[in-house]
């Protein structure tokens, strides 16, 4: 079953589902647990994603003090989620208008349409992932080579980092596209899902390993209470958890119905796996929304330049 096109959908006479969490029935499949999306949710979503990331891109643009390498990968992710705002935005806001008949395009265009936000939505979500991972690596550097880090992280360096997950994203993306129904492109996609989030669970824990060494070592040497070292490390666990599931949350699901695709394209336990697709990809635009939570606001002077950047407009 190749991954659903909604803009070709739209065509259709037939009239949209009522938003709803239901149970259905196959004559002879098993129960099916449906989570419909309505668009105005997809709407809702994509603009307060789509609002919330220009804020960190605009925030990061006007400051110098910000322009580092760590925060050049968190703008390049605040983008990345832009673009998968604007896409969802843009491609809910076009079937909303054919379907009520506010729009009058021929099929052949409206393909071409699809086929567009599909590269556009695919390229920033594999874009994004490769900024996740890249903001962990630089993370990891910085705590384990601190000395050698502005040597070994430069702005040049960045700069063709950058480059170059942006020239990946968009090339994979329209193999993605070309080739959606070939098990061995679906395949890549996942074993690139799971080295990334082998990757940043190994660096977060590794770096989480090492702060509570260094917490026990500032303990001892100014004989503090066993409580405040294990209440650092259940904040580290905390922040860890908080990482890894929130990625793998979001992402899971979607990579999960990829994984489905290849392995029981007819089995009717994977069929009510895919029917539920509207919804992993609202999963997706519910990680833009909180990534700039976990990776930017959490930045005083990046939330001090966000401050005059409201004030301004104002």
């Amino acid at each position: 079953m190749p991954v659903q096109r909604r803009l070709l959908s739209s065509l259709n006479s037939t009239p949209t589902a009522t938003p709803q969490l239901r149970l259905a029935t196959n004559q002879t499949g098993p129960q099916c647990l449906l989570v419909s999306i309505p668009d105005g949710l997809f709407l809702g979503l994509g603009l307060v994603s789509l609002v919330e990331n220009m804020l960190v891109v605009v925030a990061i643009a006007k400051n110098r003090n910000l322009h580092s390498p760590m925060y050049c990968f968190i703008c390049c992710l605040a983008l990345s989620d832009l673009l998968v705002s604007t896409s969802s935005v843009l491609e809910t806001a076009i079937f909303l208008l054919l379907e009520v008949g506010a729009l009058a395009t021929p099929a052949a265009v409206v393909q071409q349409l699809d086929n567009v936000m599909d590269v556009l939505t695919c390229g920033s979500m594999v874009s994004s992932l490769c900024f996740l991972g890249a903001i962990a690596v630089d993370r990891y550097i910085s705590i384990f080579y601190a000395l050698r880090y502005h040597s070994i992280v430069t702005l040049p360096r960045a700069w063709g980092a950058i480059v170059a997950i942006w020239a990946a994203s968009v090339l994979s993306s329209i193999l993605f596209i070309t080739y959606y129904n070939h098990a061995a492109v679906l395949l890549c996609l996942v074993t690139f899902f799971l080295a990334m989030l082998a990757l940043m669970a190994a660096l977060y824990i590794h770096m989480l390993a090492r702060a509570c060494q260094h917490a026990q070592g500032i303990a001892q040497l100014h004989k503090m209470q066993r409580p405040v070292h294990q209440g650092f490390r259940l904040k580290g666990a905390v922040t860890l958890t908080t990482l890894l599931g929130v990625f793998f949350l979001c992402w899971g699901p979607f990579f999960l119905h990829l994984t489905l695709i290849v392995l029981c394209p007819q089995h009717p336990a994977c069929s009510c796996v895919f029917k539920n697709f509207n919804l992993f990809l609202a999963l997706i635009i519910c990680n833009s929304i909180v990534d700039p939570l976990i990776y930017a606001f959490r930045s005083r002077e990046l939330r001090l330049t966000l401050k005059e950047v409201l004030l301004c407009s104002w």
